[in-house]
């Protein structure tokens, strides 16, 4: 019964949409809007990096149309933007790189390499040629030595002597099982050929002799680390050099991948493509432990003092059969431990631990002498924890550093309902927020100084991203980006620029450059538009907001004809993703629906592009209104906008429609089902049609 509903929903919304293009007033088409962007939009500018001396940006751009985008430079000397040849560029430094401690030298591996450049003389030296490809490198033990990742091991490179050392010694697979199945112990055939002939018994005795000699004559070899079936996620040094900290994953056995069948191939024939995992399915383990170099051993981290670990979550009240029984003993829940970040001058690392249920983060201070952990912050969420700067997935250690008096720590808490960055004494456990207010902070980072965070909030608006400056502990925000709409930074080395992708809600993105000052005028550099899209006048929608039934705030944009029709028609169109921001000031992801709505405003129509709860920029609260009811607050946001358009822009009630894909999908098929009195139409594209068929994560 439901499919045929659906059915003449559809073929109303299809002729509606046909009779449109038939009857268009517009400059637009469908087939224009449909098109490939790049060849009738341009391309904006993005992977923005700087050279060390702070003189070039370099970036990808494609003003030509060519078939793939290329690398450009602008030089701040010569104010020129040039095309970067492929010889230079494969002479740039790495993007696998690190710096020492005054940012003097930068180490990089290109080609699998070892690189070290001077940065004020702007010279190179190679320090490795081989076949074989190294990564991770780092400056270590005050700056003397460099350790970098070789065939799943960690190595140090003496930069004195050229000498290179192997630090650790990982080893995949497992033992070879007996019979019996247990490991390392001899099969009973061999047992038997063992208790029966003296001569084999004689040869084992002379093999373990030489065995001992051998090892007696020789170095000590490193221990041996067996990963079994787990995989190497990364290897740490601390500063001392004395431990190693090294994290491993496992995708969990009985894990099972949907596929989807792909029809347009090379081939001619139909392809099926291993896809995302359904929700259920176990999730990724992310273990950690600890290697002691100078003691030649593997140290366990004990996670049993971390507080809370039984605490259940609340939503088992609605469940009495699943809560364990008062004498049941209540099991730990299942943690990922991910991290380290460690302390400049001494052996102390910060680790991040993630409860698998989301519902808790722990930030840790570990002693990698004896594998202790000492709390320094918990949060937790009946929902989930997630949020700018703090991840939501069970392996992302989120933003988090040491203040510079290397007594403190700095992370990102949706404490106070926003994402804000706070900092805590590890000694004293004192902790203080360095940001407050209900905007969202995220992409922190502290100066070359040590005397500033640079972080980017939405603190005018919700729909308005800025560049920002605060004292490092904490007082005034400063701002330094001066246009409102999305300002994507990218601070050059000396920190004397900035050079940034700017767009609004009607013009895609380009790339600036101003000086990092407040009150400095921004120039532009790059025209990547073309004549056809700059031909047609795209509109600047009207940024609204309006109250929900349950009295929140809820934002959104709104696009009108120039003489709206009385009684006149009106599309609402949802968002994917669930926890996705559209109403905002900057160019969409979503150009084609933003460029289909100035088609339907052409022709008549009102647009209504809610920002629902679930969305992204909106704080906690917002974030995690959907938690265990998706299309409850979700749907009745889009009801309420609906009665919005009818109460305040003289639309008809008989004349709302609705669409969106995925998320923006379900709560189309949402709204047809359970308000036919609101929504007179609908297009609910690759919808959601059943959460237990959607990926995990």
């Amino acid at each position: 019964m439901k499919k045929l509903l659906l059915i003449p929903l559809f073929f109303v919304f299809i002729i509606s949409s046909a009779q449109i293009q038939k009857n268009n007033k517009s400059t637009l088409t469908i087939e224009t809007i449909m098109q490939d962007p790049a060849k009738w939009a341009g391309t904006a500018p993005d992977r923005i990096f700087w050279c060390e001396q702070s003189e070039t940006v370099f970036f990808n751009w494609n003003p030509d149309q060519d078939t793939l985008a290329s690398l450009h430079a602008y030089s701040l000397k010569d104010k020129n933007i040039s095309k970067v040849e492929l010889k230079q560029e494969q002479q740039l430094p790495g993007r696998d790189e690190s710096y020492n401690s005054d940012k003097s030298l930068k180490v990089y591996s290109r080609n699998g390499n070892l690189f070290l450049l001077n940065i004020k003389k702007g010279e190179e030296k190679q320090l490795t040629n081989w076949q074989q490809r190294a990564s991770s490198p780092e400056f270590v033990l005050n700056d003397s030595q460099i350790s970098f990742m070789l065939n799943q091991n960690l190595f140090l490179f003496d930069l004195k002597s050229g000498f290179m050392k192997q630090i650790t010694n990982f080893t995949t697979g497992n033992e070879r099982p007996d019979r019996n199945g247990s490991k390392g112990k001899l099969s009973w055939l061999e047992q038997q050929q063992m208790d029966l002939f003296k001569v084999l018994n004689d040869r084992e005795a002379m093999s373990n002799a030489r065995e001992i000699q051998r090892k007696r004559e020789e170095t000590v070899e490193v221990e041996q680390i067996s990963l079994g079936k787990k995989r190497l996620g990364g290897v740490s040094l601390s500063p001392t050099g004395n431990y190693v900290i090294y994290v491993t994953y496992q995708s969990p056995e009985g894990s099972k991948s949907t596929s989807v069948t792909h029809f347009v191939t090379e081939s001619g024939y139909t392809e099926d493509r291993n896809a995302r995992a359904k929700v259920g399915s176990p999730e990724r383990r992310v273990e950690m432990g600890i290697f002691d170099v100078e003691n030649n051993k593997t140290i366990e981290i004990n996670t049993e003092n971390i507080p809370g670990l039984k605490d259940q979550p609340d939503y088992l009240d609605d469940y009495p059969d699943r809560k364990p029984k008062d004498n049941e003993e209540i099991k730990d829940r299942e943690i990922n431990l991910v991290g380290p970040v460690w302390n400049d001058e001494k052996d102390q690392a910060l680790v991040v631990a993630l409860s698998l249920d989301k519902k808790d983060r722990w930030i840790l201070l570990l002693d990698p002498a004896t594998g202790e952990l000492e709390i320094l912050d918990r949060q937790r969420d009946e929902a989930w924890i997630s949020g700018p700067g703090i991840g939501g997935y069970s392996y992302s250690a989120g933003d988090i550093g040491w203040m510079p008096d290397g007594k403190s720590v700095w992370f990102h808490s949706e404490e106070s309902g926003y994402s804000q960055l706070y900092a805590v004494n590890v000694e004293t456990k004192e902790k203080n927020a360095l940001t407050t207010g209900k905007f969202e902070v995220s992409d922190a980072f502290i100066s070359n100084d040590k005397k500033s965070f640079y972080f980017t909030a939405n603190k005018i608006h919700p729909g308005v991203s800025h560049f920002y400056k605060i004292p490092v502990w904490g007082g005034e925000m400063t701002q330094i980006t001066s246009m409102d709409g999305g300002n994507e930074v990218t601070l050059s080395p000396d920190e004397k620029y900035l050079a940034f992708r700017y767009s609004d809600a009607n013009t895609p993105w380009e790339l600036y450059i101003q000086e990092n000052k407040s009150g400095v005028e921004a120039v532009q550099l790059t025209n990547s538009t073309t004549e056809g899209f700059n031909g047609y006048d795209w509109r600047i929608p009207e940024f609204i907001s309006f109250s929900a039934e349950d009295g929140t705030e809820v934002f959104a944009r709104i696009y009108q004809p120039e003489k709206p029709e009385n009684n006149g028609p009106a599309v609402i169109f949802v968002h994917g993703a669930g926890y996705l921001q559209n109403a905002h000031k900057w160019w969409s992801s979503y150009f084609r629906e933003y460029m289909f709505h100035n088609f339907l405003v052409d022709n008549g129509y009102t647009v209504l592009d809610i920002d629902y709860r679930g969305s992204a920029g909106y704080g906690s609260d917002c974030r995690t209104g959907i938690y265990r009811y998706m299309g409850g607050k979700d749907l009745s946001d889009n009801v309420d906008g609906a009665k919005m358009l009818v109460e305040k822009y003289n639309i008809s009630q008989e004349k709302i429609g609705l669409y969106g894909g995925s998320y923006g999908g379900f709560i189309t098929l949402m709204a047809m089902f359970n308000h036919p009195d609101v929504f007179a139409a609908g297009a609910g594209l690759r919808s959601v049609t059943d959460w237990a068929h959607y990926n995990h994560g």
